[in-house]
């Protein structure tokens, strides 16, 4: 990193080697001093050899030294690394010539000025014979190296340490190594140690002298690692040296870098101070200019001061509004009973949907208990009906084809026959029953055959009680406050009118359904919406209690198109009666029984006209169950329909089982259409004319019409279907055209008219002639008029 500088040694005579101090005798005297030399040019002089200092001090370099360009009185910074010493062999030289060298040498030390090339060329000889006994003196090297610059000034050619201090010096080094043990640092006496670094080895003892070796000896392990420790120290203490010089130099750095750049910026920082150019030419004032800069400054200042009178009376207006609130809030401070009240209602609310959450799947159980009764009872019906249906349709066929034995599904004809006994006996009791009433527009099988054995109504009746005691027990343990909805409802209440804003910032309103959705479900579940027999649901507690609860008016006038109570009873009945009657529809209903179907149409009728709002969640929940209704009535078609064709000899004989059975049949599909088409208003009218004139009327219904001959029960039958189709569908009907699905129908009715009349059957005519009129097919009756000229027959259809 940094090269070493060039050490200095004092102005004195060194023997060649250290093998000829010892072989030199004591009284050998000097060489003769050389003539002095001739003055020279100082240019030459430096470059021939090494420059004296100062006297008696030369300075010595190395042999790249002074082979480079680089001045040898350049100060450097010291190395602290440890000194390499080299050994080299010296040729053995004839004791002649070493007296030569040594007087050379000694030449040159006293005058090195004066020197030629050849005495240059004996200088590094010497020095090569020099540097082979540095080994004995590699201690005091090390020592010296180890030395900061500091202590270096005390090592002058002045301060030339005595014998006595070097053979103590060296004794206490000869003591050390022999007790393995290195030498301090930081010695004591320092100028004792100086001088003995720098002291000459003339005076040293021939006896030492003769010691000396030229290649280092085997050294105990003890030695070495006194050795090594010494070395890693002064390792250490150069390094640390070092860097502290490289920090300070890097710091001196910077702190100038940093006073140019504080002076640059000081320099950019003072602006030029602009010169006043006294020949340029300044505009001309005038007193008009002056006098509008003046009326803009009072404007904008006006502006300004108007700006921050608007903010004054803001601010104004501000603190009045703010002392006015303090002074409401002063006089309403009720804040204790205020949070007493919204305490005890938070634990309110929590006990009660805990006591909820506890009741619910007792609920849920009783609930599920009820249906699955209600709902094995008509599957127990339907399929009864069913494998009636199918024994009879294949007893009146062996009857028909007069076969032996007819397939009866796996039964026995003694068990077919127990059936058809068993059913013929319901059909005789009910109508038995219709002739004490008087009900002269009946048919057999328009009736629902849904009667069951006193045995079956016991079991079913013993299993409703069952059901019903166990709902009543759900919250025997229950206070009133948690159980009754009246009571619940005026909780809520007390809180809508002590903290309205509170009240509805709660969405108090869309809780409350879901909250008295299980008190209701508990109450419903003796609820049967197909029966007449049931209970109403405006008779029920719970509609009552929150019916006043949505039509309560302790509210003011301003806020009651707001109030958002008024639609609870909605939500109510969306949320737990709409989903019931959806239960019911799928699973209990039976759409041939016209009892179930009008009772259901008109629950759903006075729920969608009154109860519903038209809203997006009213309206799916309607949706749904209509949808319901829709599916249920497509797998009652079917499913329940069946219309049998005979021959013309089988039927024409009324009183014949095949006969009876076909009109049976037809009737009771005359009566699902009825039951179909009361829908109307409710379900989407192109759905009912889908299911009632599409698939039933002109795909079974209209097939036993056309092969009925032309009579009164054929005109009975029409006008029985006629009798069924809603009023409002003929009301827009324009151009004298009927709907769609009737022109089947039409045509068929024009048909029998015709057979009629040609057999001057004019009064049945006349009947035939008004079912066009009603479906509004008065196309075809002008036809016909104008066809057979029966003119008294225009009065009819208004012309």
């Amino acid at each position: 990193m940094f090269r070493r500088a060039p050490r200095t040694f004092s102005a004195r005579r060194r023997p060649a080697s250290s093998g000829s101090s010892s072989e030199e005798e004591p009284g050998a005297e000097p060489a003769p001093a050389p003539a002095p030399a001739p003055p020279q040019d100082p240019g030459t002089a430096a470059a021939e050899g090494p420059v004296r200092s100062r006297a008696g001090v030369l300075s010595f370099g190395s042999e790249e030294e002074r082979e480079g360009d680089e001045d040898l009185f350049k100060i450097k910074k010291p190395s602290f690394n440890e000194v390499t010493f080299r050994i080299r062999k010296k040729k053995s030289l004839l004791p002649a010539q070493r007296e030569a060298e040594e007087s050379k040498t000694e030449i040159c030390d006293l005058e090195p000025g004066t020197g030629n090339s050849e005495d240059t060329e004996e200088e590094k000889k010497e020095e090569e014979s020099y540097s082979s006994q540095s080994e004995d003196n590699n201690s005091a090297d090390s020592e010296n190296e180890s030395t900061p610059p500091g202590r270096r000034k005390d090592l002058s050619p002045v301060n030339i340490p005595s014998a006595a201090c070097i053979e103590s010096a060296r004794r206490k080094r000869h003591l050390a190594r022999t007790q393995a043990d290195y030498l301090p640092l930081d010695v004591s006496n320092g100028r004792q140690v100086s001088r003995r670094r720098e002291s000459s080895d003339e005076s040293e003892d021939g006896s030492d002298m003769k010691n000396l070796s030229f290649a280092p000896k085997m050294r105990t392990l003890r030695e070495r690692m006194a050795e090594h420790m010494v070395s890693v120290s002064d390792e250490s203490s150069e390094d640390e040296a070092q860097m502290k010089w490289e920090e300070q130099q890097i710091k001196k750095a910077v702190k100038l870098s940093q006073e140019i750049y504080s002076d640059a910026s000081l320099c950019k920082s003072q602006p030029a101070k602009p010169k006043f150019d006294t020949s340029v030419s300044l505009p001309p004032v005038s007193l008009e200019i002056v006098k509008k800069r003046l009326t803009e400054r009072i404007t904008s200042l006006q502006d300004v001061h108007c700006a921050h009178q608007r903010e004054y009376e803001k601010y104004m207006q501000d603190i009045e509004s703010s002392k006015m609130t303090v002074e409401e809030l002063e006089k309403n401070s009720d804040a204790a009973l205020n949070y007493k009240f919204y305490r005890g209602m938070k634990t309110y609310v929590e006990n009660l949907i805990n006591c909820l959450n506890e009741k619910l799947k007792y609920i849920n159980e009783l609930e599920l208990a009820a249906h699955a009764l209600l709902q094995q009872r008509a599957m127990a019906v339907l399929k009864r009906r069913q494998d009636e249906l199918k024994i009879e349709s294949a007893y009146i066929q062996h009857l028909t084809t007069g076969k032996d034995k007819p397939t009866n599904g796996g039964l026995e004809g003694d068990e077919k026959i127990e059936i058809l006994k068993t059913c013929e006996q319901r059909r005789t009791c009910r109508r038995q029953v219709r002739e004490q009433s008087q009900k002269a527009d009946h048919h057999e099988g328009m009736s629902s055959d849904d009667e069951l054995t006193p045995t079956e109504v016991t079991e079913f009746q013993e299993s409703k009680d069952n059901i019903l005691e166990d709902s009543r027990k759900i919250f025997e343990d229950v206070h009133a406050d948690f159980c009754d909805i009246r009571k619940i409802l005026l909780k809520f209440q007390e809180w809508k009118e002590k903290f309205p804003d509170s009240y509805c910032d709660a969405y108090v309103s869309f809780c409350l359904p879901k909250l008295l959705n299980p008190l209701i479900r508990v109450q419903l579940i003796n609820w049967n919406p197909l029966e007449q027999s049931s209970t109403d649901l405006a008779e029920m507690p719970w509609f009552g209690a929150v019916e006043e609860l949505s039509n309560a008016e302790n509210s003011s006038e301003s806020k009651r198109d707001d109030d958002p109570d008024q639609e609870v009873l909605s939500r109510v009945i969306e949320k737990t009666v709409l989903p019931k009657i959806a239960v019911f529809v799928q699973n209990v209903w039976d759409p041939l029984s016209t009892s179930q179907t009008e009772n259901l149409v008109q629950l759903c009728r006075n729920i969608f006209e009154k109860q519903v709002p038209s809203k997006s969640e009213g309206r799916k929940a309607k949706e749904d169950l209509i949808k319901e209704v829709v599916l249920r009535m497509k797998k009652s078609i079917e499913e329940d329909v069946f219309i049998p064709l005979y021959p013309k000899s089988t039927v024409e004989d009324k009183s014949s089982p095949g006969s009876k059975f076909q009109e049976r049949r037809f009737w009771s599909a005359v009566k699902l259409l009825s039951n179909i088409l009361l829908w109307n208003g409710i379900v989407q009218e192109d759905m009912v004319r889908d299911l009632g004139l599409s698939k039933l009327l002109n795909r079974y219904l209209l097939l036993n019409l056309l092969n009925t001959p032309p009579g009164p029960d054929n005109i009975e039958k029409c006008t029985k279907v006629v009798a069924c189709l809603p009023e409002r569908w003929f009301k827009d009907l324009g151009n004298g055209s009927t709907l769609p699905e009737l022109l089947n129908f039409c045509q068929h009715l024009l048909q029998c008219a015709r057979v009629l009349h040609k057999n001057n059957q004019s009064d049945e005519t006349k009947e035939v002639i008004l079912l066009l009129v009603k479906v509004k097919a008065l196309h075809i009756v002008e036809d016909f008029i104008e066809e057979y000229k029966l003119e008294h027959l225009k009065s009819i259809i208004g012309k």
